[in-house]
């Protein structure tokens, strides 16, 4: 379901992404999609939304209401536009893919790491490093812990993914076997 949001969301947030690069107002879009996304997620505007007994008209007037002056005009025409399409609920999601492609505009790639133990400081150095060669960009960590990786680590940035967990060795080599 995250994937399916992800693909509503991302032609509205390269939209707004390719006006804010037109009007050099990426941080002004910026500023507005994040103040929109905290109040289309907020848990009671997220029931509103929700409820089919609630108007478009009136989920819409209430996030244009809240936002009030914050919001330039632009911004305001992208949450009319998504209340017609019945979309006022992938504004958190917009907003997320619109910083993601902010910060691959500006040449930072986001790396998600998944590692069966804590990595400390050094360690994290020592991969932002490697990956910034692989990569060829600058990179930005965000690193979990997930004990169900049994051992080893899981890196993915983009559509790149490298799978260096035990977990992962164990499901290639049951594949093998199946063969």
């Amino acid at each position: 379901m995250a994937g399916e949001i992800t693909t509503i969301a991302r032609p509205y947030a390269e939209a707004a992404f390719g006006r804010a690069q037109e009007s050099g107002q990426i941080e002004a879009w910026s500023e507005a999609l994040g103040l929109l996304a905290a109040l289309a997620g907020d848990p009671a505007m997220v029931v509103q939304i929700a409820n089919p007994q609630i108007p478009r008209d009136m989920a819409r007037d209430m996030l244009l209401d809240m936002g009030g002056e914050h919001l330039p005009v632009e911004a305001r025409n992208l949450v009319k536009l998504l209340a017609e399409n019945k979309r006022l609920s992938v504004l958190p999601e917009i907003a997320k893919v619109f910083d993601e492609l902010v910060t691959a505009h500006r040449g930072v790639r986001q790396v998600h790491i998944r590692s069966a133990y804590a990595l400390d400081a050094h360690l994290q150095k020592l991969l932002a490093t490697a990956l910034k060669t692989k990569l060829n960009a600058n990179v930005e960590l965000t690193v979990e812990k997930d004990t169900s990786l049994i051992g080893g680590i899981e890196i993915r940035a983009d559509d790149l993914v490298i799978d260096g967990s035990v977990r992962g060795k164990l499901h290639r080599l049951a594949s093998e076997l199946q063969i």
